[in-house]
């Protein structure tokens, strides 16, 4: 399978490349050099015609571009347009799978609760979290019209695995390690279908405190934490 990764020099695509290389054949795109000299196709994904030319070809795009509100303007050119012209090239090109990701929308009004795991976004009125929220909604009304298969990857965390025990912190709810990501992507491009041709996944790697659970994850993608990531952070008795 070609794969167009777009964001591939970003905080969290170069840590993904290890889980996904053996699988698929990566067109890594982004404005800027990779961090570990990887060659990159230059694309910036404001810009349709750069996003439809690299799209040309390619089975399957992923899109891990991001920009924080520190620059209104673009922030909502990458965020929210890039979405769009991520699912215009696509539908125009005829390509059935994508993976779009985005930051969790759901943890100011659910932290209270437990066993949460499909519940409906609830964006507010921050800036960041309205761009992301749009393209969202964006990447679904294709999804839909066009039976373009979407998967998105909604985050609160990401980081490296836990090494060694560590009794006297706690982990964050609702995060994810890269490992267990670089599975969750490998099973969103290789599924032939989801339901109602979008679906929206909270990734979480430690389940341990019972609020975000990784239960939908399991049922239509075939996830499973590769560890029990909690077992590091248990309390001495």
């Amino acid at each position: 399978m070609k794969v167009l990764l777009l964001g591939a020099s970003g905080l969290i695509a170069p840590h993904l490349l290890a889980g996904l290389e053996p699988y698929f054949d990566l067109r890594l795109a982004d404005i800027k050099p990779h961090p570990h000299n990887k060659p990159i196709t230059e694309v910036d994904v404001r810009n349709y015609a750069q996003v439809l030319a690299a799209a040309r070809g390619m089975d399957a795009i992923m899109n891990f571009t991001v920009v924080r509100p520190h620059d209104h303007i673009l922030s909502f050119q990458v965020n929210t347009l890039g979405a769009w012209h991520v699912m215009r090239a696509a539908e125009t090109l005829g390509i059935k799978k994508v993976v779009h990701t985005g930051p969790q929308l759901v943890r100011r009004e659910y932290d209270h609760a437990f066993d949460v795991t499909d519940v409906p976004q609830a964006p507010g009125t921050g800036y960041y979290e309205l761009t992301k929220g749009l393209s969202n909604e964006i990447c679904r009304t294709y999804a839909k019209a066009y039976g373009i298969q979407t998967i998105c990857f909604l985050f609160n965390g990401l980081g490296p695995n836990p090494m060694e025990l560590d009794y006297g912190t706690d982990f964050p709810p609702y995060t994810i390690i890269w490992e267990d990501l670089q599975q969750a992507c490998r099973r969103a491009l290789e599924i032939d279908v989801v339901p109602d041709d979008y679906q929206d996944f909270n990734m979480t790697s430690f389940e341990g405190q019972g609020k975000y659970t990784a239960h939908k994850s399991r049922r239509i993608l075939g996830f499973e934490p590769s560890e029990p990531w909690e077992d590091y952070f248990k309390r001495k008795t």
